[in-house]
């Protein structure tokens, strides 16, 4: 696994990025606040938390993707184009698929029903590559199919036709055809069984690791909760939590020694079945009940009176994180 230069110029490079919903009444949902991050070529940021705390709309928002009733703020430049501020037009024409490729949360909902698995992976390759002739694309189509594991057998099947797993592959398959800078894979291993989810975040990390169009590698954000399959992908590590990146870590620090700072990350991690198997007490807040102070005080046993102002801004976003000397073996 190879991590990206540090001289590299960021493909993906996010400041204050934060996302609010309007609802009925004048309320507001918080579902993503204040996120900063960056992802190299070379790459992969695994961006990982519980269900609901804002992993998915964070993608959303990169892609133009979000309902109208959403506000958004902040940067996030792709090279020198700043996905928050382009319409629909540029995101239509020149990101999605070109500078960014897309494995969906819900894959069955992204393809055509009407139409093969063989003719999504054709049309995405004449679209995104300069294969041309029926041959040609039949066996582009077939080289990508077999890069995500998705039988040849079943390339003639409709979307109806397949388990969720297959949808899951044939996804996969469809983000791999282009050379876009950036791969955005949310939940990408649902649906699998562990040697398909081993097999995906290799092929990923084999497409991060390839020398790009424009040379040095592909950056990668993965969105998941599988811990397993992020701790054999990333080389780095965000954890989200009620809508904050509350953590920023080197992965194999943070799945090694001295291991997270942040007592939710630390939670998280002594969850696993093959850890500690101890599940964190309580339900996260609402986003649109947000605290004043740190969202997680109410689950944690190291909160104190401090916690009701809101955490120091770093990688850590903790008034009380753990530090190496509080490591027990």
């Amino acid at each position: 696994m190879s991590a990206g230069t540090e001289s590299t110029r960021p493909a993906l490079s996010v400041r204050g990025l934060s996302v609010r919903f309007l609802l009925p009444g004048g309320r507001r949902v918080a579902a993503v606040t204040d996120a900063r991050f960056d992802v190299a070529p070379g790459e992969c940021l695994a961006l990982i938390g519980e269900s609901g705390c804002g992993k998915s709309v964070l993608a959303s928002a990169l892609l133009g993707l979000l309902p109208g009733n959403a506000q958004t703020a902040g940067s996030a430049r792709l090279g020198d184009l700043d996905l928050l501020s382009a319409g629909e037009r540029t995101l239509a024409r020149t990101v999605r698929g070109r500078l960014i490729g897309l494995v969906p949360q819900s894959p069955a909902a992204h393809l055509t029903p009407v139409r093969t698995v063989r003719s999504h992976l054709e049309e995405t390759v004449a679209a995104l590559t300069a294969t041309r002739g029926r041959a040609a694309l039949r066996a582009a189509a077939e080289a990508a199919a077999e890069r995500a594991a998705f039988p040849a057998d079943h390339l003639d099947r409709h979307p109806h036709q397949l388990s969720g797993g297959l949808a899951q592959r044939a996804a996969t398959a469809l983000a791999l055809v282009g050379d876009a800078p950036l791969l955005l894979a949310d939940e990408p291993t649902t649906g699998l069984d562990r040697d398909l989810v081993d097999r995906t975040v290799d092929e990923l990390r084999r497409h991060v690791d390839e020398p790009g169009e424009h040379g040095g590698g592909r950056a990668l954000l993965m969105i998941t909760h599988d811990l397993a399959a992020a701790e054999r992908i990333a080389d780095r590590v965000a954890v989200m939590y009620a809508g904050r990146i509350v953590e920023l870590a080197d992965a194999p620090a943070f799945f090694g020694t001295p291991g997270p700072r942040h007592p939710y990350s630390r939670g998280l991690l002594r969850a696993l079945p093959d850890r500690a198997f101890v599940p964190i007490p309580g339900m996260p807040p609402e986003l649109g009940d947000l605290p004043a102070g740190c969202a997680f005080a109410a689950r944690c046993d190291r909160a104190t009176d401090t916690c009701a102002a809101p955490p120091p801004p770093g990688p850590v976003a903790c008034h009380h994180p753990h530090v190496p000397e509080d490591v027990r073996a």
